[in-house]
């Protein structure tokens, strides 16, 4: 597995080591022992995973942008095993040098419609560019994995007809202490690369506040791990 440090301290995302052959592939898609070995010293702290959650999208759906309010606060480890989707998250700790600012990973599965759209994506340099599509070969942006810390806004958007989307959590869900952030806060700067009509988005997403009218529950002077 290969760590790949973000523009925003914390962030940073996995690039597993995939074996290919005549008989298709395998991965180690989690490993705590790696983990703890190549993240947590960039970290500064250990990350203990204790839920699994999965949901499956059609093209258009945009998820976010959420995050649990403290004392429930969670880590988020996330990929895409089916289709493709664009990754975000967006620091909301008040205090933070890089408050209101976000990193975006294209995560595409390792199938037929998350390589097309990762190939796509290759041959537009600007669009690469933006989405951390910097690394060495195709096949490496198959499997990628998107760490987001405590403190942060994480949504996400459909890129591909369907997408299967899986994340491991430090915290159990604690439906009273979900919180958010506008997933289309024009101020966030994030090009979701869907059509404004084609977006798809639940109601509860389509209240929470933008940035400037946020008053969040996270500082970075607070010890959230």
């Amino acid at each position: 597995m290969n760590v790949i440090k973000t523009a925003i301290d914390g962030v940073v995302i996995l690039e597993p080591r995939i074996f290919e052959d005549a008989r298709g592939y395998f991965f180690e898609s989690f490993s705590q022992r790696e983990f703890d070995e190549k993240v947590t010293p960039i970290l500064g702290h250990t990350v203990t995973f204790v839920q699994d959650n999965e949901s499956k999208s059609s093209y258009g759906v945009m998820r976010g942008l959420h995050f649990q309010r403290p004392p429930f606060t969670q880590s988020k480890l996330v990929r895409c095993v089916k289709g493709a989707v664009l990754d975000v998250a967006v620091d909301i700790r008040k205090g933070s040098p890089t408050y209101g600012r976000h990193v975006e990973c294209l995560l595409c599965a390792h199938d037929e419609e998350g390589e097309r759209i990762a190939n796509d994506v290759a041959k537009a340099p600007n669009l690469s560019e933006s989405l951390n599509f910097q690394l060495s070969t195709f096949n490496s942006q198959l499997g990628l994995q998107f760490f987001i810390p405590k403190g942060f806004a994480h949504g996400f958007a459909v890129l591909s007809e369907t997408a299967v989307f899986q994340y491991k959590c430090d915290e159990f869900y604690h439906p009273e202490a979900d919180g958010g952030i506008s997933i289309l806060d024009d101020s966030l700067g994030i090009d979701w690369h869907i059509p404004t009509e084609k977006a798809i988005l639940s109601e509860k997403d389509t209240k929470h506040p933008l940035l400037k009218d946020f008053d969040s529950p996270f500082d970075v002077a607070d010890r959230l791990y």
